[in-house]
C-alpha cells in the first residue's frame, strides 16, 4: 500500500464492456485507479459471485473486490456482505489483515457512513450533503478533511452506460491505512448510490 503514501488525490474509473453496454446485463465490475497525474496506481475487479445473484440482487449483491498494482501484485481486498439497508464493506490488506470497515448509518434524508478502524472505533464520517447529491465529505465532528465525488463521465458514458468516475481527496500525510479504507468506501458508494438508477 506504499503507493498511497504521498498521494492526496485519486481517480477511480469504472470500465464497462460493450456486451454489457448493449445488453444491459450486469457483469462483474472493473475499475482503474489513477493518481492526479493520470498514472495507473491500481487495477480493481469484482471477484466471484454467481450470474443469478448479479441478475437478481443487482446493486444489492455481496461482492469481493481485489485491488492489484499494475504488475498484478495484490494490495487490498474489499468484502461486502449482503445487507438490505445497513450496507458495509470490510477492507483487508493483501495478507488478509483487517484495516477497518465502512458502515452505513441510519438517516432519513442524508447519506451517512461511519469509517471504523481495525478495532471498530469510528475515526471519520462520510457525509452526503442534501444539496450536493454526488459528494460525500470526509468529516470528523464538523471539520471536513476531504471528499469523495462522483465526476461527470462524458455524455456518451452517462447516456449509454452506468459507468462511473469518482475523485477522492484527503490530506497527503494521512496514514496509508486510512487512505486504503476511504478508497474501499468509493466502491461501496458506487454500488449503493450509483450502480442502478434510483437505487438510493
Amino acid at each position: 500500500m506504499h503507493e498511497l503514501e504521498q498521494l492526496g488525490r485519486l481517480i477511480v474509473s469504472q470500465r464497462k464492456e460493450w456486451g454489457e453496454i448493449l445488453s444491459g446485463f450486469e457483469t462483474r465490475n472493473k475499475y482503474i485507479v489513477f493518481d492526479d497525474a493520470g498514472r495507473e496506481v491500481y487495477l480493481a475487479f469484482e471477484e466471484g459471485g454467481s450470474l443469478l445473484i448479479r441478475w437478481w440482487l443487482r446493486a444489492l449483491r455481496p461482492f469481493e473486490i481485489v485491488l492489484l498494482t499494475p504488475d498484478r501484485q495484490p494490495v487490498l481486498r474489499i468484502h461486502r456482505p449482503f445487507r438490505f439497508y445497513f450496507h458495509q464493506v470490510q477492507v483487508r490488506d493483501a495478507a488478509g489483515r483487517p484495516l477497518g470497515t465502512i458502515r452505513r448509518r441510519f438517516s432519513v434524508l442524508r447519506r451517512r457512513y461511519d469509517v471504523l478502524d481495525d478495532q471498530g472505533r469510528v475515526v471519520y464520517e462520510l457525509f452526503g450533503p442534501l444539496v450536493h447529491p454526488w459528494t460525500f465529505e470526509i468529516r470528523r465532528d464538523e471539520d471536513v478533511f476531504g471528499r469523495i465525488t462522483k465526476r461527470w463521465s462524458g455524455l456518451g458514458k452517462e447516456v449509454f452506460t452506468d459507468a462511473d468516475n469518482f475523485g477522492v481527496e484527503w490530506p497527503e500525510d494521512w496514514p496509508v491505512t486510512i487512505k486504503a479504507l476511504l478508497l474501499g468506501a468509493v466502491f461501496l458508494i458506487d454500488f449503493v448510490h450509483f450502480e442502478n438508477t434510483g437505487n438510493d
